[in-house]
């Protein structure tokens, strides 16, 4: 019965932030199995990193008490790396899809594929760690997964609607590795007096500019309904101004 606990706890944060995701999505939601779909991919994505990092680590020794170290180790081997294997996901599977057809589609996808690395991850540690690490990842690391991968996606619609702008698929990268370094590397060098409310910090901002992300990118929808002369609706032939909004 504990571990059916301890499961459960597990994987609560990152389905609830995942239907979070999801009815934010107010104009033309996904199909729930290329969701889930998604999902999956982003259990696929640890086991790219897992290889990743097995490769760097034959050649790069960390020192566990050095602060240079512990940054190369938590913005490169760590942040990167995961990151990144999620973005080949999104960037290189989800991107391309059909129903990747608005800008908030890139944080819908990207939030799942993290959901799925960070679901993945919470119960190798959780079953280890005991219901006091299920507590303390479900208002911390999970939440943190999601806003890395919020901002991931931000960008990867800009990349996708913005004219010419295929290079923010680069800052999708790069911003999302850059806060989960920052997020990484206050827990790694927490022999620092204090350091490890940078964390905090990283993550409160975090959860700040993704929830300006998804306001951005809620208000860019091609599928709002737009005023015209007569003061009816105007909304885009594949929308439908009845849905209900949640």
């Amino acid at each position: 019965m504990d571990i059916l606990i301890l499961l459960a706890l597990a994987l609560a944060p990152g389905v609830a932030i995942g239907v979070y995701i999801y009815l934010k999505d107010h104009h033309e939601r996904e199909p729930v199995g290329l969701l889930i779909r998604s999902f999956f991919f982003g259990v696929l994505s640890i086991f790219v990193t897992l290889l990743i990092s097995r490769v760097i680590g034959l050649f790069v020794t960390i020192d566990e008490t050095s602060v240079s170290d512990q940054a190369v180790s938590a913005f490169l081997i760590v942040a990167l790396v995961e990151e990144f294997s999620k973005f080949i996901f999104v960037r290189g599977i989800l991107y391309n899809n059909k129903h990747f057809n608005e800008p908030f589609d890139g944080i819908v996808y990207s939030v799942m594929v993290g959901m799925g690395f960070a679901t993945f991850e919470n119960i190798l540690y959780v079953v280890d760690g005991g219901i006091g690490t299920a507590l303390l990842r479900m208002l911390t690391a999970v939440p943190a997964h999601a806003t890395f991968a919020v901002l991931m996606g931000y960008y990867l619609g800009k990349a996708k609607f913005e004219h010419k702008k295929s290079y923010y698929a680069l800052h999708a990268l790069g911003v999302a590795a850059l806060f989960h370094g920052a997020y990484d590397y206050c827990l790694f060098i927490s022999f620092v007096p204090g350091i490890v409310f940078g964390a905090l910090i990283s993550l409160v901002v975090g959860i700040w500019l993704s929830k300006k992300a998804i306001q951005i990118h809620q208000l860019a929808s091609p599928f709002i309904a737009k005023p015209i002369a007569n003061g009816s609706l105007a909304d885009h032939p594949d929308s439908n101004i009845n849905k209900p909004i949640s």
